[in-house]
This record gives C-alpha cells, structure tokens and sequence, in this order.
C-alpha cells in the first residue's frame, strides 16, 4: 500500500494553492489613483503651506471683507470667506484617498469601502459643480450684457457649458462604473479573508 501524499503546499504560513484570484481591474484601478491621489496630496501639501505663508497677511483678510460684486452668486462669497476650509478639505479628500488606493491594492475590505463612498463623492461633486457652474455662467453672461462695448460671450459660454457637461457627465459614469464594479461579488471576493 502506497502511503497519501499531501499535495496542499504551505509556504511560511501561506496557502500556494489557495492563493486566491487578483482581478487585474482592481490592481490598474488602484495604481491609477495611488499616482492621481499621490500627486494631488502633494500638491495640496504645498498649497496649504502656500495659503499659510503668503496668503496669511492682513491685506488678504481685507480684500476677502470687502464686499461682493453686484449680482454675485451667493455661493462665490461662501466660496471667498471660505477658500482656507476648502484647500484643507481638498488635502483630507486627496489624503483619504491615497490612504485608500494603497489599501485597495492591498485588498482591504475597509479601503474597498471608503473607495467607492469617494466614487459617490465625485459623482455628487461633479453633478453639483455643474449647477454652480451654470449659476456662475448666467451671472456672468448678464454682466457682460449689461457692460456698453462689451464683447457678445454667449458662444464662450456656451462652448464651455458643452465641455462641462460633457467632462462632468463622462467623470461621473466612470466613478459610478469603478463603484459598480467594486460592488459586484466577484470583485469583493477577493477582499474576504
């Protein structure tokens, strides 16, 4: 009688032949936002340090009291007594998802999480940009009519709606499409224990 012969490997405590299938999706996609989210930390990093240092002065804080031009969107006053809060939620945001990328391409279920509510997150950003954007445009396209002499921007405005739609419609598909996919049970197989 021939003895059984174990043909289940371990190698230091690791299962050779149970090793578990890595969709090369989830591998492109977290290298893609680990150098996009890399790059956007750091530049984020020096626009902190810039708002800090250069942008600290009491003329800023003046020229920022001063108030705002006729006809203004209330969310361009916002936007100006607010721009420091802004570029350090930009520095979380891009933080957070460098954080998370990595934690994709490592598999962790919680970084597979947070990865898709920030996929949510620019499909919100990209969608309500698009309204304040068309807020923003109306408003100057009534300054520019009401100016004498001034040139007709209609065309410009409206070559610029175009590719706002069209960039914020086709960034929020892919988000929504990576989320999608990271969803499906295949994908989050592989990041069950």
């Amino acid at each position: 009688m021939v003895p059984a012969v174990n043909t289940h490997r371990h190698f230091k405590g690791v299962d050779v032949n149970n090793t578990g299938a890595r969709s090369t999706f989830v591998t492109v996609v977290a290298w893609i936002f680990i150098f996009f989210s890399g790059f956007g930390t750091l530049i984020s990093i020096l626009q902190n340090i810039m708002i800090q240092t250069v942008f600290n002065t009491s003329e800023i804080e003046k020229a920022l009291q001063a108030p705002p031009p006729p006809g203004a969107p209330p969310f361009v006053m916002f936007l100006a007594n607010h721009f420091q809060l802004f570029i350090v939620a930009f520095l979380v945001v891009s933080a957070v998802m460098l954080v998370s990328s990595i934690g994709l391409l490592r598999r962790k279920n919680w970084a597979r999480l947070i990865f898709i509510g920030l996929m949510i997150l620019g499909i919100v950003w990209n969608l309500g940009g698009l309204i304040l954007q068309f807020t923003m445009f109306s408003s100057m396209q009534d300054s520019f009519v009401s100016a004498p002499g001034a040139p007709d921007m209609k065309p410009f405005f409206i070559a610029s709606a175009v590719v706002s739609v069209l960039f914020a419609l086709g960034l929020s598909g892919l988000f929504g499409w990576i989320a999608k996919k990271l969803l499906s049970p295949a994908i989050a197989s592989e990041f069950k224990r």
